[in-house]
């Protein structure tokens, strides 16, 4: 049911944790699996991803997406990870079962609200970002989850 690269990523998942005073951090969520996921970019003043964290509540394809997800966008431009979609997360890992689907989407979606984020902080617009949506409210998560 599950590929390899995805079932390493579960068990083995690269870039957990968060980054204290992170340049963006998105947090996004689907009400309906219950899955919440929060990404934290490390963004130099190239505007270069150098460092970036997660953590996620939710089932192993939820880990295996947000592990992924950092892994592609690790050392990329802004807008090279604004490109980075649900898709190319998926092909990553080779592939994901259709009920599974959504947890990709999340994390191209975790990116976005990330350098959404990002852009509010330091009062740029990245062109071809619109503010993300979620079905969950930041009051809505624990801290500590």
């Amino acid at each position: 049911m599950y590929s390899e690269k995805v079932m390493d990523h579960f068990q083995h998942p690269r870039n957990v944790g968060e980054i204290e005073n992170a340049s963006g951090v998105g947090t996004v969520g689907n009400a309906k699996c219950g899955d919440i996921m929060r990404i934290y970019f490390d963004i130099d003043e190239n505007q270069v991803i150098q460092d970036v964290k997660f953590k996620t509540f939710g089932c192993g394809a939820a880990v295996a997406t947000s592990s992924m997800a950092t892994e592609i966008v690790k050392g990329k431009t802004i807008y090279e990870a604004l490109e980075v979609t649900n898709k190319a997360v998926m092909e990553a890992l080779d592939g994901l079962p259709p009920v599974k689907v959504h947890c990709s989407l999340l994390a191209e979606e975790a990116i976005h609200a990330a350098l959404w984020d990002y852009a509010e902080k330091n009062g740029i617009k990245i062109d071809g970002l619109s503010k993300p949506k979620s079905d969950i409210g930041e009051e809505e998560v624990e801290e500590d989850y």
